[in-house]
């Protein structure tokens, strides 16, 4: 099966009036009519022409048409689906590369083909034939690679990897078939419990993937060294940095209690001093004490004698 977009030569997302345009052109260039000499190879143009319109001209038949499209031209719904996807599982090996270089057999050669594969066939799931969709996907890059610029960006976006597959292929019921809009509404929840299974499915193997591929990154490796490195250097420095402020404070504890001491030395020279001044101007108050006890035991004494 052709896709109709193809056969009537215009993008995914055409107006009406595009569809319309395209439409009629072909239609008079491959009408029977015209064509006489070649009759057959007309009708059966003319044939393709006229079923890619009246599908694409429907907004409802032009919306399911571009939601089963890729089981369409594979063979789904009505026959076999040829899923020529990928088999990503004989990447989870390391017999899949030889070495880290770029080299053919190389590990980032390998993988990095294998991503550009996976981003080629999302393309193809994409609504839109636009080629700068392709942006939205950061490549691998090679050995050496910028670790800031290409490595971790590649690895941010990846590790979150949501597929634009909408896995229609997987649908077990063809809603076209339903006698009535409650049988049409069952049929669809089945059919949209059936591709979130397989999108799900398809997220976790490919972030699996690039789980895999991450661990054995001899990138990846080097900057988780460097890092390590680094932080190492930090807790040295920051140690050193906590010794300097210890024996700092032990120093401005020790010259505080050297002041404390002079202060204190310094504050009883002056108290002598004064008391020394006091004694000099008004006398020894404990001399005086003693004088007048010593007056008053001789008059007692007098006084028992006589």
């Amino acid at each position: 099966m052709r896709c109709h977009y193809e056969v009537l030569g215009v993008k995914r997302d055409a107006g009406d009036d595009d569809l319309k345009k395209s439409y009629r052109k072909l239609a008079l260039k491959w009408h029977p009519d015209k064509n006489l000499e070649n009759a057959e190879e007309a009708a059966e143009q003319f044939k393709l022409i006229q079923a890619a319109y009246d599908v694409l001209s429907d907004p409802q038949e032009r919306a399911w048409y571009d939601n089963h499209r890729e089981a369409l031209l594979k063979g789904g719904l009505s026959g076999d689906y040829e899923d020529d996807s990928i088999d990503l599982l004989q990447y989870f090996t390391v017999t899949c590369y030889s070495g880290y270089g770029d080299d053919e057999k190389g590990f980032y050669t390998v993988y990095r083909n294998l991503f550009e594969s996976i981003v080629k066939e999302e393309m193809e799931h994409s609504r839109m034939d636009d080629e700068e969709e392709e942006e939205g996907f950061p490549p691998f890059g090679d050995s050496q690679s910028d670790y800031d610029t290409v490595v971790h960006v590649f690895y941010a976006y990846w590790q979150s990897f949501c597929t634009r597959k909408n896995f229609a292929w997987k649908e077990e019921f063809d809603t076209r078939q339903a006698s009535n809009r409650w049988e049409k509404r069952a049929m669809e929840k089945e059919n949209k419990k059936t591709r979130e299974k397989a999108r799900k499915e398809r997220n976790d193997l490919v972030r699996q993937l690039v789980a895999f591929v991450r661990k054995r990154d001899r990138r990846v490796q080097a900057h988780r060294k460097l890092v390590e490195e680094q932080n190492a250097e930090k807790i040295k420095k920051m140690e050193e940095l906590r010794r300097q402020q210890k024996l700092k404070q032990a120093k401005l504890a020790e010259e505080y209690k050297e002041q404390s001491w002079v202060a204190m030395s310094e504050l009883e020279k002056e108290l002598q001093q004064i008391e020394a001044q006091y004694g000099e101007e008004f006398g020894d108050a404990s001399e005086s004490e003693e004088e007048d006890v010593d007056v008053g035991t001789f008059q007692k004494n007098i006084e028992r004698d006589g």
